[in-house]
């Protein structure tokens, strides 16, 4: 097989599970296809714009697929979606303007926390769905820490919505939805300072994501309640784990 196409199903087979995991569980995506992007060789900065650049548009169909199925609160979804654009654009303008790394270790145990807390409440007895409020500043840090880490807005948003006692398939349906916007708004500043990133990797991701988005949403409403919690919960502790293992081997 030709070395350009076999990257080019390499770039696919990323955003197809990055996205079928993201879609159904309602976080992981960017930690995901970023730490395997860099796995590739990809510098951070190249690595975090080429996954918002890809997740403009899986971003968009998996939101469309949410939306379908009527997995999204519509209000809370606008509030989310705000406040997530004023984070991922400061984000964006950082990891690429100045070296933080060091705040990695730091927000991966606050994530592997807040997992620890979904996987409890996955145990405890069912409890009646309560109203989320006081989003923004939620929303807020989801969009920084996502464009500053490569990925994040699921873990930080959708984990501390559903520890709060939110419904997991609209919890997952209306983080994803927002977070198209947040992703819009990370790739405009992105492009802005480092000009155009939509290379074959970014194609690759679009073209796997889009396909995976359908099924990732029809999975998000057919899983149990407490198995999808526990997933998540699960997933968020895997990837801190990961993390900040990275961090200091690296």
């Amino acid at each position: 097989m030709d070395i350009a196409v076999s990257a080019l199903f390499t770039f696919i087979l990323i955003g197809f599970i990055a996205q079928l995991i993201d879609g159904a569980l309602g976080m992981a995506y960017g930690v995901a296809s970023t730490s395997m992007l860099m796995a590739l060789g990809m510098p951070p900065a190249l690595a975090s714009a080429t996954v918002h650049t890809a997740e403009v548009f899986t971003t968009g169909a998996s939101g469309l697929s949410h939306a379908v199925l009527k997995h999204v609160d519509w209000r809370l979804m606008a509030k989310l979606a705000l406040a997530g654009m004023i984070g991922a654009a400061v984000g964006a303008w950082l990891i690429v303007s100045v070296d933080l790394a060091a705040v990695r270790p730091i927000i991966s145990t606050y994530l592997l926390i807040m997992g620890l807390v979904v996987i409890r409440k996955a145990w405890v007895p069912d409890k009646p769905v309560v109203p989320i409020t006081k989003v923004r500043i939620l929303g807020l840090a989801g969009g920084f820490i996502d464009t500053m880490g490569g990925g994040g807005w699921g873990p930080v948003v959708a984990s501390n919505m559903l520890a709060r006692g939110g419904d997991p398939v609209r919890t997952i349906g209306t983080v994803n939805c927002a977070e198209f916007f947040m992703t819009l708004m990370a790739t405009l500043v992105f492009v802005s300072l480092m000009g155009p990133v939509f290379g074959e990797a970014a194609l690759g991701m679009v073209i796997g994501g889009v396909a995976a988005a359908p099924l990732a949403a029809w999975l998000a409403g057919r899983l149990p309640r407490r198995l999808l919690m526990g997933l998540v919960g699960v997933a968020i502790c895997l990837l801190s784990v990961y993390n900040i293992a990275a961090y200091f081997t690296s």
